[in-house]
């Protein structure tokens, strides 16, 4: 609407331009008049253009085929699933044992996508997955959260190839799933997602992508690229593990607390460890203040035993000789 609406003040404007020379040539006012009527009958027929191209621009995301998106469309797609409720979808492990989504409930769940017949950047991901989750379990317990690999070649990603997939790249961590499903539910669970996948001569095209679902089944936090750092996946599942919407309600609050801002990631090491220098900071910090305090208060104390001294010293009657 504001787009059309510049193009009509713009189109009166060059009305007023073409109208003036006729006036100042002597046309009477009727005939102008007649003019610009037949000019604004006719505005319609200028402004679909305009609207056409604003009703394309409008829809072009939706009608786009994926496979056509930008790097900036397929990140804004993939942005546009937090916030998200999972749907009890239905998975088969690499036992050939059923799984939904639900049972991953009452704790943060770490979602990666896989095809099984990938040769570089599907074992790339998963290595570098499996070094942030050590990383993670280090700083917050091998039990603090879950992750799950499926594989959304659904035609091939059987459960034995997601066995022999995660067997061929050395994953064996607790509470680590490799999923297979049906063509509809993979479908179904990367829109879901908001990952994206297409056919392609090399076997598919896919984002690099890692997403973290809390402990609800909401989509949390989406993570990108072939080689990302550890914080990028720790540190949201410490605000996840460690956070409390009630702080320091209990002991235990005040525990994942201390944990939550504790925990640092040291880059030369590689990996997480928690942090002693804050207490440090925190005893120092005492000292100082309980010193600055009681200075004051025998500052304060000497003060009123001098004024006292004085009082008394003024209600003392005087001797005469």
């Amino acid at each position: 609407m504001g787009r059309l609406l510049a193009v009509n003040l713009i189109s009166f404007k060059k009305l007023g331009q073409l109208v003036r020379p006729y006036l100042r040539a002597g046309c009477t006012k009727h005939v102008v008049l007649s003019m610009l009527v037949s000019v604004i009958l006719a505005a319609p027929a200028w402004t679909a253009p305009a609207a056409h191209a604003a009703s394309q621009i409008a829809t072009t995301p939706k009608s786009v085929p994926k496979s056509d998106f930008t790097p900036e469309q397929a990140l804004k797609y993939s942005q546009a699933a937090i916030g998200r409720s999972l749907a009890d979808f239905s998975f088969t492990d690499a036992n050939g044992e059923t799984l939904h989504m639900s049972d991953y409930l009452g704790k943060p769940l770490v979602i990666s996508f896989i095809y099984t017949s990938c040769s570089y950047s599907c074992p790339v991901i998963t290595q570098t997955l499996a070094d942030a989750v050590e990383d993670a379990r280090d700083a917050m317990g091998n039990a603090s959260f879950n992750v799950a690999t499926v594989g959304f070649d659904a035609a091939a990603d059987t459960s034995d190839r997601m066995r022999n997939f995660a067997n061929v790249n050395s994953i064996d961590i607790d509470g680590w799933k490799f999923l297979s499903g049906d063509l509809m539910t993979v479908r179904r669970f990367s829109d879901a997602l908001g990952f994206i996948f297409f056919k392609s001569p090399k076997g598919f095209d896919h984002l690099s992508q890692v997403t973290v679902v809390d402990s609800e089944g909401v989509i949390y936090r989406q993570i990108y690229g072939d080689n990302f750092e550890s914080p990028l996946l720790v540190e949201p599942l410490k605000e996840l593990v460690f956070g409390t919407t009630a702080p320091f309600a209990s002991v235990g609050d005040l525990i994942k607390k201390v944990r939550l801002f504790c925990t640092i990631y040291d880059p030369r090491a590689g990996r997480y460890r928690f942090d002693y220098s804050i207490f440090i900071q925190l005893i120092v910090g005492t000292m100082i203040v309980g010193s600055l305090g009681v200075f004051v208060t025998r500052a304060w104390w000497r003060i009123i035993k001098e004024s006292r001294a004085q009082r008394r010293d003024r209600k003392r009657p005087v001797s005469r000789v």
